[in-house]
């Protein structure tokens, strides 16, 4: 039985470089990106199916009934989800699969798979965090307050994660997730699972020959 791959859910409150930190995660490491679908509008150089599905409220409605999706969540007004089939296929066929979404939705994969590893991003401070999210130009005076106020309550969630990394700089936090992702392949529960396979598969081997 192949050994099954890690689902790497990262997130935290907006501005805090989540984004960032997940691609240079995949110019590193041989990870699968799992790709979001959405009903909001894209932001400038966002691509259809890279940075997300971009989807009609109706579309996504539709695939909310087929439960084709591993979580869903309205977020602003807008519908986040992610994909079920391409992530735990992956996951099963032994690939790393890293999910960069919103506080809600990673408590909803958490529910649906325990075995994931869920990292929480920080910010510096929260008043760089605020400085972060005023650096994006897209948000009016009261977007920016909403998502700040926002910010202050995910930060309570923080308690539902395995880790918590400060933001600092990207090449700091990078750093910190991967001796995280060490650990957890270390994991005694993990070894044992990966040693009963090895097992599992030389006894089927035995008796089939």
């Amino acid at each position: 039985m192949k050994e099954k791959g890690l689902l790497i859910v990262l997130s935290g409150p907006s501005g805090t470089g989540k984004g960032t930190i997940c691609k240079a995660l995949l110019k590193k490491n041989k990870f699968n990106l799992s790709v979001s679908a959405t009903t909001r509008n894209s932001r400038n150089g966002e691509v259809d199916g890279e940075s997300y599905y971009f989807l009609t409220k109706d579309q996504f409605l539709e695939k909310i009934e087929k439960d084709d999706f591993l979580e869903y969540a309205e977020v602003y007004g807008n519908y986040y989800g992610t994909p079920k089939s391409n992530v735990m296929e992956k996951v099963q066929n032994g690939e790393d699969v890293i999910l960069e979404i919103d506080i809600q939705g990673a408590l909803k994969v958490k529910e649906a798979y325990k075995e994931g590893v869920f990292i929480f991003i920080l910010p510096p401070s929260m008043e760089e965090l605020k400085n972060r999210i005023r650096g994006r130009g897209s948000e009016t005076p009261e977007s920016l307050m909403t998502r700040f106020k926002s910010a202050y309550k995910e930060i309570s969630f923080i308690s539902k994660y395995n880790y918590a990394v400060i933001n600092d700089t990207v090449e700091n936090a990078v750093s910190k997730i991967e001796s995280i992702l060490i650990a957890e392949r270390c994991r005694a529960d993990r070894v044992e699972q990966k040693i009963y396979n090895s097992q599992e598969g030389i006894i089927n081997e035995q008796f089939n020959d």
